[in-house]
């Protein structure tokens, strides 16, 4: 599993990067215009928020960013296992969005998507740096949807599984 978890990451962060930078060449046009539009400048300011932000206060910063992580990955593992409980199509688009938009729009943190627009913020001159992005974001949010989605959803869900039940005949055990 930790095998498996690495290569994911690894996988996750090349993709990032590299989307990143494919978005930065085509929007900058290949880094000649320095003109930022809203979006970019939107990107440049959470990047600076993400990390720096969370830099200045200290010890808070850190533990704020760590459970927005753990609320962010509990989210979108609930977003996995309610999209399980619809049979359509739709209804699977649906249940495993409504968390992914809970996430997104109380600001948590996801590993994934900091790999994204913490360096793509640097391309267009967010005042980060690499210590910067790795230390006071993607290390420790990494953790907390670590956190997150192995004890609020994965125990959970071993502990509901994994337990036998009694049958109704007694002596008799049924597996769930």
């Amino acid at each position: 599993m930790l095998k498996n978890l690495f290569w994911v990451f690894v996988g996750n962060l090349i993709g990032s990067v590299l989307y990143g930078v494919l978005y930065w060449l085509a929007t900058s046009v290949t880094g000649t215009e320095n003109n930022l539009g809203a979006i970019e400048q939107m990107i440049v300011t959470v990047a600076e928020k993400k990390t720096i932000g969370y830099a200045q206060n200290g010890a808070a910063g850190f533990f704020s960013s760590f459970v927005k992580a753990i609320l962010c990955n509990w989210m979108v593992c609930m977003g996995v296992v309610m999209a399980l409980t619809s049979k359509s199509t739709i209804g699977k688009v649906i249940t495993a969005g409504i968390p992914i938009f809970i996430f997104f729009a109380l600001g948590y943190e996801h590993a994934v998507v900091n790999m994204f627009v913490i360096p793509t913020g640097m391309l267009f001159g967010a005042n980060v740096t690499l210590s910067d992005w790795w230390l006071y974001n993607q290390l420790i949010v990494t953790l907390g949807n670590i956190v997150g989605g192995l004890l609020f959803t994965g125990i959970a869900i071993y502990y509901t599984y994994s337990k036998q039940q009694e049958s109704p005949v007694a002596g008799l055990q049924k597996v769930a």
